[in-house]
């Protein structure tokens, strides 16, 4: 049994698998650490002191995937294990990875298995944040309930909405088009805490995989044993 563990920025998410199966997942602390064969964790936000000392996913490690990347030392292993789930899930295949997080991610990984990088875009919360703190008059506006961005925002609120939640989906779209000129079968894959209000806002087609992550590192786990 294998334990994988994201630490983000906001919250602590984990899972448990059975070879390539999910078996359990949650948010928060894990439980009985010490019970599985093999623990992994990625960390892009500050590590609990009673996670500190398990093994961490970084550049260093063995991967399923091979890192085409000038600097992997900055590489988030977040990204990297995302990428692997995405491969994991469709091995010889292209994908782009979508992970709507705090930031928000895009990588992509071609059908010989390469990781090539990306783009980082602020994510939904932190540009709602940007408005409202290097403004005067902005408001600091609430995604909560929010399922479709208008595209002419008739009020201030409206309008905010349109160039953050709108603008982002029409700049995501972009990247899937760009990328699909060159790899008509690619996969896209979308995670993160706010996979969800994307999909809402017009994501259609793409493959929502809310535990992509964990999943990924699963898949570094299980290449491991080899």
């Amino acid at each position: 049994m294998n334990l994988a563990i994201d630490i983000g920025n906001t919250a602590v998410k984990w899972a448990t698998f059975e070879g390539g199966s999910l078996m359990e997942h949650g948010i928060g602390m894990p439980q009985g650490m010490t019970a599985h064969d093999r623990v992994l964790l990625c960390a892009s936000g500050e590590v609990p002191e009673t996670l500190a000392t398990l093994p961490r996913l970084s550049a260093d490690t063995p991967l399923p995937i091979r890192l085409d990347y000038k600097t992997p030392q900055t590489l988030g292993p977040d990204r990297v294990a995302a990428a692997c789930g995405a491969w994991a899930l469709h091995p010889g295949e292209d994908c782009l990875v979508i992970d709507a997080g705090t930031c928000i991610t895009v990588d992509f990984v071609d059908c010989e298995g390469v990781y090539h990088g990306g783009a980082i875009l602020p994510g939904l919360e932190m540009n709602l944040r940007s408005l409202h703190t290097f403004t005067a008059k902005l408001p600091l506006i609430s995604l909560e309930g929010v399922t479709k961005a208008p595209v002419l925002g008739r009020s201030t609120e409206e309008s905010i909405l349109a160039g953050t939640l709108g603008a982002t989906m029409l700049a995501l779209a972009g990247y899937v088009a760009l990328y699909r000129q060159k790899c008509p079968s690619l996969h896209v894959l979308l995670t993160g805490g706010d996979a969800g209000r994307l999909t809402a806002a017009g994501a259609a087609g793409w493959e929502v995989r809310p535990h992509l992550t964990l999943a990924g590192l699963n898949a570094v786990m299980e290449w491991g044993k080899n």
